[in-house]
């Protein structure tokens, strides 16, 4: 079928425009398998409150994004939410269709709110009138071309190379005859005849479905939902491509590819024009929360404020600090550390933690040993500002270089095609000790990496200067112990994809081993410690600083003795021995939660092939506190909360309170968002489930053979078979600093300040140690009088 062009209106063209755009935006990134990162799925909600987000993805997804109203009635059954927390959350909605009364609330809690329906896509309608699944045949046959497209390394062959995705996907699809041989004649023609650009295939679709500027937003938005995971790691090359300063435009392409399709589809089966002509209006009204979805959002904040009122009753007030510590010891803020920081602490009243995002202030781009791939050790809203290495002397990093290769050429020749039955013949008796090895856990243990550095070295004014701010930020400006550990983490797993989402976020999904190395030999660097005196830090001179890993699915603590330090030599083995009781304090705690765990088998299901939970991860997580460690010290937080070590009093300007607020505090709002994402929502914001996935061009998984790429967590991470291990809860972030400080930052980072007015965070002064108010909208605060202790 051969079109003529069809002319546009300016003002349309701009609108429609947008409204593309609008739509990619919409969609939350997904980063690939290699270094996977949380993301908040509500990423482009976050304009709008709870209630308004679910009605925008009932339309366009289909999901409830509230926990079920049965859970919530039997938790007020049970007496965990009260009558004072529904009240307070009624109270709080401003919403002109909520409840009248408590009573009228209560009285919908026994009610079952309708599932929500997805406005149908044209495939959709396609299906119900012709018998033909439509939808899977689409996604069975865009899922088979994206994962060549998209392959980042895994393929032997990917599809049309240097070209942008949408005229690769018409070079391939103008010869795939699967849509033919499923009833779509013509399609190849279809596609051949398509705009050569995704924005012209854009409007003229619009213009032949009929798809109005009105109706253009949500109706993009449903398409591109409708590609699942395929859609968000396009829109992770966009975010990864601004980080840089420049652009992409590979997800407004997807939305064209899908559109064509729609095209298509409608010739296929005119007969639904008038159902679609139905849908397009539906499309056009405002998003606005129906009296259902406004009970639930009321129902989701009575929950989230019955655990505000169970932490602050947690929260009794600072312990008593006195004299030099015996050990300080610095852990990321990840919600696993404060198990393992309980537990050390309550081996001796000397020893004292501190929390602090685990790439401990360094923005790292790394190559690491035996590769000159970088990778970045940061949060992934900055970019990388120092260059490190882990590379040793030429000779030996040439002997790892060509040990990679051939492993990697060994690897595609067991996985290619014609070579791998070849390969199970010649190699498989031989092969079969290594599994038995692998299998059992008695492979050798890698070797320790050599010594990170940063390339190019730093003069001593940038070394002073770089280890002051790092200081500054971590609160660790006096009071220095003689060995201070700095702690990074990671999480050592087996079989698993999804390997990296165990390590540091902080870190962009990389190990906080680096981190935490190259800033113990910065801190030892004399030449750093002559510069901190006149920046205002004065280290004692028997002071060191150790770095270490723990390993937070075996709790161990690998130690790197990187600055010789002899006259610490007892200090350590003190350390080491705290360390490794401290340990098993940390697994028998953990072993309560892990199902058929105890005590002594924790930490073997990180060698466990078959292990589906090899650790909860971050499941659990509810708070993020930033407060002196004194004011959490006394009170067992269960691992539910993100602790950073912060003393507003020492901070001159405010300015480690504004980082804290618009770094630390966001990415834990992503790892709390993806967690109840993934909960609340599965079949749209999960990974599905382990037992049936298979990896795709090293990027993602599907389920089975193909067809929608999974993002977020499998479900196996959130519940343990019988029960969800994980509340669904939006982040409460605690912090013991002036309100009016907290006030200015947040009028000055739109962005930041909208998680709190829209409620996807809460927001809560400490006054000695106890929460004293709540922020509300519009940069207001009123007295936190729920939470009180006698309330």
């Amino acid at each position: 079928m051969f079109l003529k062009p069809i002319a546009i209106a300016p003002a349309r063209v701009t609108d429609l425009s947008k409204a593309a755009e609008a739509a990619v935006r919409a969609i939350p990134p997904a980063f690939p398998l290699s270094a996977t990162v949380a993301v908040n799925p509500f990423l482009g909600q976050t304009g709008e409150d709870l209630a308004n987000a679910a009605a925008r993805l009932a339309r366009v997804a289909g999901v409830s994004i509230t926990r079920p109203r049965a859970e919530v009635a039997a938790e007020v059954a049970a007496g965990r939410i009260t009558d004072d927390d529904l009240a307070a959350a009624l109270l709080a909605s401003t919403s002109p269709v909520k409840p009248a009364d408590l009573a009228m609330l209560k009285a919908k809690l026994a009610a079952t709110s309708a599932a929500p329906r997805a406005l149908p896509t044209l495939a959709d309608l396609a299906a119900a009138a012709t018998g033909t699944d439509w939808p899977a045949v689409v996604m069975r046959s865009f899922g088979l071309w994206a994962a060549g497209r998209f392959d980042r390394g895994q393929a032997l062959w990917t599809p049309a190379p240097g070209q942008d995705a949408f005229a690769a996907w018409r070079e391939w699809a103008s010869h795939d005859l699967t849509p033919e041989i499923a009833g779509v004649r013509g399609f190849c023609a279809h596609v051949a005849a398509a705009p050569d650009t995704a924005e012209r295939a854009i409007l003229r679709a619009a213009e032949r479905l009929g798809i109005t500027e009105a109706a253009a937003p949500t109706t993009f938005h449903r398409l591109l939902m409708d590609l699942g995971g395929w859609a968000q790691h396009a829109r992770w090359l966009l975010w990864e491509a601004e980080l840089k300063g420049g652009s992409d435009a590979t997800a407004l392409d997807l939305l064209a590819i899908r559109l064509v399709w729609e095209e298509a589809l409608l010739d296929h089966a005119p007969g639904v024009a008038e159902d679609w002509a139905k849908t397009v209006e539906a499309h056009a009204a405002p998003v606005a929360p129906s009296p259902d979805q406004v009970i639930d959002a009321i129902l989701q904040e009575a929950a989230e404020r019955a655990h505000q009122r169970r932490l602050a009753a947690a929260l009794t007030g600072p312990k008593a600090v006195a004299g030099r510590p015996a050990l300080q010891a610095a852990f990321c803020i990840d919600v696993r550390s404060e198990v393992f920081r309980r537990a050390l602490e309550a081996l001796d009243p000397g020893i004292a933690t501190i929390g602090f995002a685990g790439f401990f202030g360094l923005p790292l781009a790394h190559r690491a040993h035996g590769t000159d791939e970088v990778a970045a050790h940061l949060p992934v809203l900055l970019n990388p500002g120092l260059s490190s290495t882990g590379h040793a002397a030429p000779a030996v990093e040439e002997a790892s270089r060509i040990a990679a290769r051939t492993s990697r050429a060994w690897g595609r020749f067991r996985q290619a095609a014609v070579s791998s039955f070849a390969f199970v013949e010649a190699a498989g008796p031989v092969y079969g000790v290594k599994l038995v090895k692998d299998a059992l856990g008695l492979s050798a243990k890698a070797e320790t990496a050599p010594a990170p550095r940063i390339e190019g070295g730093l003069s001593p004014e940038a070394k002073a200067a770089t280890g002051a701010a790092v200081l500054k930020a971590m609160s660790m400006t006096k009071g220095h112990a003689r060995l201070v550990l700095l702690l990074g983490h990671g999480g050592q797993t087996t079989n698993n994809p999804h390997a990296s989402a165990y390590h540091c976020g902080a870190c962009g999904g990389q190990t906080g081993e680096v981190s935490a190395r190259l800033l113990a030999i910065l801190l030892n660097d004399p030449e750093t410690r002559k510069g901190l005196p006149a920046l205002g830090i004065d280290l004692p001179a028997d002071t060191v600083f150790v770095a270490g890993l723990h390993d937070t699915t075996t709790d161990t603590v690998t130690v790197y003795e990187d600055t010789p330090a002899p006259e610490h030599r007892s200090d350590l083995a003190m350390a080491k021995d705290w360390l490794s009781r401290a340990a098993k304090g940390a697994r028998a705690e953990r072993a309560l939660r892990l199902p058929g765990a105890n005590a002594a088998t924790v930490a073997a299901r990180a060698v466990d092939w078959a292990e589906v939970r090899p650790e909860w991860g971050l499941a659990g997580c509810a708070a993020f506190i930033a407060a002196p460690r004194a004011v959490t010290a006394t009170t067992d937080l269960q691992g539910r909360a993100f602790l950073h070590s912060y003393d507003w009093q020492a901070d001159a300007g405010f300015g480690t309170l504004e980082l804290i607020l618009t770094a630390p505090v966001v990415v834990a709002s992503w790892i709390s968002l993806q967690y109840y994402g993934s909960t609340v929502a599965p079949e749209t914001f999960g990974g599905g489930n382990k037992l049936i996935h298979n990896v795709v061009g090293g990027i993602g998984v599907v389920q089975g053979n193909g067809g929608v790429l999974r993002p977020g967590l499998p479900w196996q991470t959130v519940h343990d078979g019988e029960r969800l291990a994980h509340e669904p809860l939006r982040l409460s972030v605690l912090i013991e600093a002036p309100q009016t400080a907290m006030t200015e930052i947040l009028a000055r980072h739109v962005g930041v300040r909208e998680l709190f007015d829209n409620g996807w965070l809460y927001l809560f002064s400490l006054e000695g140690g106890r929460i004293a108010a709540r922020y509300r909208p519009g940069l207001t605060w009123v007295p936190a009088g729920d939470l009180a202790p006698e309330a």
